[in-house]
């Protein structure tokens, strides 16, 4: 396999262990205080849960038995057999972080929520890839549109999380309104 060759493969329970090691490596490594997610903050309902009592060691174990059970999904990006990128992507249903931002398109929605590119593969084409696999697999289940929350004047790359408007719109997806925290709500009928 060439190094540009880039696969996508939908997290399964055979591939949590990758997505597992990759947090625990590239992932944040020029972004530690983010490491303890494990991409559980908007699976969990805020109403309920305190996000900063919560330990990395609970988010782990919750993003392992997610995974295993269907109630976490995305996508991993591979390049000569290593994940380069992560893109976290469901039923909006399945993200309990949500449950105070009711939608009357709900179950039609999936929601993209997080990219989480490692820093030497950033601005390669892996968070595009990403988003048209996340697409595409939000489709297949029947969902309607996919709907993200992208940050307008993100300062550096982990500001960008959710990923910039920019790749966005070069996917179609448009501006319905604005949000929280400096960010705009973007949507894409699938």
């Amino acid at each position: 396999m060439s190094t540009n060759t880039l696969t996508i493969h939908p997290l399964t329970p055979e591939r949590w262990p990758d997505l597992q090691a990759y947090f625990e490596g590239p992932a944040f490594a020029d972004n530690p205080k983010w490491g303890s997610c494990y991409c559980q903050f908007l699976y969990v309902d805020h109403r309920k849960v305190i996000w900063a009592e919560r330990s990395a060691e609970e988010n782990r174990a919750q993003a392992c038995e997610r995974a295993c059970n269907g109630g976490m999904q995305g996508y991993l990006a591979y390049r000569e057999g290593e994940v380069v990128g992560w893109c976290n992507a469901a039923p909006r249903r399945l993200m309990d972080g949500f449950a105070d931002e009711p939608d009357p398109d709900a179950d039609r929605l999936g929601q993209i929520t997080c990219f989480v590119v490692a820093r030497a593969q950033r601005r390669s084409g892996v968070a595009t890839a990403l988003l048209a696999a996340a697409c595409a697999g939000l489709k297949a289940q029947g969902l309607k549109w996919a709907e993200a929350s992208p940050k307008l004047n993100a300062a550096d790359d982990a500001s960008h999380h959710y990923g910039p408007l920019s790749l966005y719109e070069r996917a179609g997806f448009q501006v319905i309104r604005p949000s929280d925290h400096g960010c705009v709500i973007v949507r894409k009928a699938l």
